[in-house]
């Protein structure tokens, strides 16, 4: 799956560190309402270009898992600042 890597030179592998370093940055940095999306460019960094495969909850079970989630930032970022702004797909 990453045979690619081993026929590049070191200039090649500097290059693509940073691609994926940027790629983790952006996700990283998501906030507010971004933090609910998956991230297809994310997975556009990797070499092999297939459609992700998801599978979508019910409505009832992803909201569960919606709030579960905003439940774990309250855990393990408690002094994270409120972005009370409403999403404006």
């Amino acid at each position: 799956m990453d045979d690619d890597l081993e026929h590049m030179d070191r200039d090649a592998l500097v290059a693509e560190v940073k691609k994926l370093r940027a790629g983790i940055r952006t996700h990283r940095d998501s906030t507010g309402h971004d933090l609910c999306w998956h991230h297809p460019d994310l997975w556009a960094l990797l070499p092999e270009k297939t459609e992700p495969a998801i599978a979508v909850p019910p409505w009832e079970k992803f909201m569960r898992g919606c709030i579960r989630y905003r439940q774990s930032l309250d855990e393990q970022a408690p002094g994270a600042p409120v972005h009370d702004k409403d999403f404006n797909g």
